[in-house]
């Protein structure tokens, strides 16, 4: 499934679109160093039911056209504004890794545009832990210092804590060793969204997961942010790493499915 290429003026935001009528909508947020074609298996599955909005984050993929001020915790005004154009109302949105970061800033500040929240391989950014975030920050600073010598080194090595399965850690290391140094930049500010807003009751139904083969940070993450919202649904699976609708797509696309189904009964 091939989507057009759509760009708004002021925005550095490149955004896909697949529309079917009278249908649900679904936003798409990448991992780091990924892009908007790390979700291929989900675009196939789900195109002809449900809408779907794909964007690549700034400084990946087809959004490196950027200009001085521009940062990544804008990324939500930048999808606002897409749905304001695109005349989207609300949306269910899935966010995988930094993409579960995203959603949950976006969903922060306009949660009367969220059907659903779905993050997976990510944690709570309203109620994270300072100490295992600095902890967590110095070892990706460690990797991130080290690619600026070797994107090549840094995709092979970031593949393995990204995908569990081998064709998926292929398929990583292809967009990772696309991802331009001089994006690294961006990622620096993410911080600035962790623990900056308190968790309001949601109107929406949230789902949380990871792959069983993840880093133990994550499954833990995981097991806190659930005891935290205890009416969120947690899906953990098996034989999939960080990334899990790369390693499981058939798994991940039938859990999504009943998710969504169940959000609106």
């Amino acid at each position: 499934m091939i989507m057009k290429p759509i760009k708004l003026v002021n925005s550095p935001i490149t955004y896909f679109v697949s529309r079917v009528e009278q249908a649900e909508w679904i936003l798409f947020i990448h991992a780091a160093f990924a892009n908007h074609t790390m979700f291929r298996e989900q675009f196939e599955y789900f195109q002809n039911n449900y809408n779907i909005l794909a964007i690549d984050i700034i400084g990946h993929g087809q959004s490196t056209d950027t200009k001085k001020g521009d940062t990544i915790d804008k990324m939500s005004e930048w999808i606002f504004d897409i749905l304001k154009v695109e005349n989207i109302e609300k949306m269910h949105i899935v966010g995988v890794s930094l993409g579960a970061v995203l959603a949950q800033d976006f969903a922060n500040r306009y949660p009367y545009a969220v059907s659903s929240l779905a993050c997976f391989g990510g944690y709570d950014i309203n109620n994270f832990d300072i100490k295992m975030q600095r902890k967590n920050g110095a070892k990706q600073m460690a990797m991130m210092l080290k690619a600026l010598f070797s994107v090549k080194w840094f995709a092979k090595e970031n593949k393995k804590i990204s995908a569990h399965t081998l064709q998926a850690q292929d398929e990583f290391f292809d967009m990772n060793v696309l991802f331009p140094k001089k994006s690294f930049m961006f990622l620096a500010t993410l911080n600035s969204m962790v623990n900056k807003y308190k968790t309001e009751k949601r109107n929406y139904p949230l789902l949380i997961g990871c792959g069983s083969s993840d880093i133990p940070m994550e499954l833990e993450a995981i097991k806190k942010w659930k005891s935290s919202e205890p009416d969120c649904t947690v899906v953990i699976f098996e034989n999939a790493g960080h990334c899990v609708n790369m390693d499981v797509p058939q798994e991940f696309n039938k859990a999504m499915e009943k998710f969504w189904g169940s959000a609106n009964q």
